[in-house]
Order: C-alpha cells, then structure tokens, then sequence
C-alpha cells in the first residue's frame, strides 16, 4: 500500500466538470493499494499519517500533526502508484491490486479516517478525476 501525502492549503477533485471533493488546509493522499494489502497494512499507514508532525508550530518548526491544526483530507484512490517503468516506455501495474481489493480497501480507509479527523473528502474509485492543488511547502511524503 502506497499513500502519496502532499501538505496543501486548498485541494479539489472534479468529475465531468462537478466538484465531488474540495478541502481547506490539510493533507490530499493519493492512495494505492498493491496484491498483498490488507486492513492491517492500511491501518498502519492511517496511524502513520495521522501523527506526521509535518505543520508548523508557533516558531515555524514542524512539530504539528493534522489533528494539532484542525486539518482536512482528500483521500483519491490512485492505482498509477504502482507504476512499473523498468522495461520499455509504457508502464506495467502488475503490482497493483485488483479493483474489488483496492475499492473495499479504499473504503476502509475512508471509514477510518472519518473516525479521527472531522472532514473527510473523496474521490471516486474508478473515476476519470481532475486533481487541483496547492502543495503548501511544498511538502510531498511517500509511505509505504
């Protein structure tokens, strides 16, 4: 399981021109789940991202966590994660799980979520999305 946190300011997703999604301040996670992934892996990942102390303090230190701040997420399943460009130039996603895992996944994590942080925005699994951003930093983390 891969999630891709980016720290913003304001973030949205759009489908066929409609907002589905749209945040203030806080983290949009572009979420991939692999073959081998489980709740227990995504749980980790959840309590992981939920105490990265990547805001700022008071004395400009990142020594806050999204909670600390009254942060907001947008969570955007992103099977393109798993991307494999070792061999030629169109990429393989031999590694990324199956739609039916990576959706019950994806709502788990959602669900989750929902339980430790008040604004919880979403996606689409499966969705053709337009992702707009503003990176705050900017300050990209990779867990995995």
């Amino acid at each position: 399981m891969k999630f891709l946190i980016q720290r913003v300011l304001n973030a949205q997703v759009d489908i066929a021109g409609d907002t589905v999604g749209k945040i203030g301040k806080g983290y949009m996670i572009l979420i991939g789940v692999g073959e081998e992934d489980t709740k227990e892996i995504a749980d980790r990942l959840i309590r992981k991202m939920l105490a990265l102390r990547i805001f700022a303090d008071e004395n400009g230190k990142t020594n806050l966590s999204i909670k600390d701040v009254g942060g907001e997420l947008l969570l955007v399943s992103q099977f393109t994660l798993y991307a494999n460009c070792n061999k030629g130039n169109r990429p393989t996603f031999n590694g990324a799980g199956n739609p039916a895992l990576a959706n019950e996944l994806y709502e788990y994590i959602i669900a989750e979520c929902k339980k430790e942080i008040p604004v919880v925005q979403t996606g689409k699994f499966g969705a053709d999305m337009q992702v707009s951003l503003t990176n705050d930093g900017p300050f990209t983390i990779m867990l995995e």
